[in-house]
């Protein structure tokens, strides 16, 4: 699979919880959120929109992270059950700074090879 599909596959499942995700469709994943970011912060810039809504975000950036926010988890999820681990360990992320080290780490751990609870091997399939 090229890097664009990984990033299609990210938005195709976009509010799938179930099943496992490769290293490769976050990293797209995260390459493409911060992509739309940029172009949706660009676009409230010219527009003079930049900083309306919390004196931060434009109303496009705005609109992108809400849109992405889903995918974001879902991706997020199937990435801990690779690992053999529930979603709910993505809750780490909320403790500052030490929680999101713990992510990364599990973000860039290779999952487990075979099929585990959460169903078969990614990597065997393609």
């Amino acid at each position: 699979m090229s890097p664009v599909d990984y990033m299609k596959l990210s938005l195709s499942r976009y509010a799938d919880f179930s099943g496992r995700s490769r290293r490769m469709e976050l990293g797209m994943f995260i390459v493409m959120n911060i992509g739309a970011s940029i172009i949706a912060s660009i676009l409230d810039g010219i527009l003079g929109m930049g900083g309306m809504l919390f004196s931060v975000y434009g109303p496009f950036q705005a609109i992108v992270a809400l849109g992405l926010f889903v995918p974001g988890l879902a991706v997020g999820v199937r990435r801990m059950h690779d690992q053999d681990k529930s979603g709910w360990w993505l809750l780490i992320g909320l403790i500052p700074i030490i929680g999101w080290i713990g992510l990364i780490i599990f973000y860039l751990t290779d999952g487990t090879r075979g099929t585990n609870q959460y169903g078969p091997d990614p990597k065997a399939n393609g």
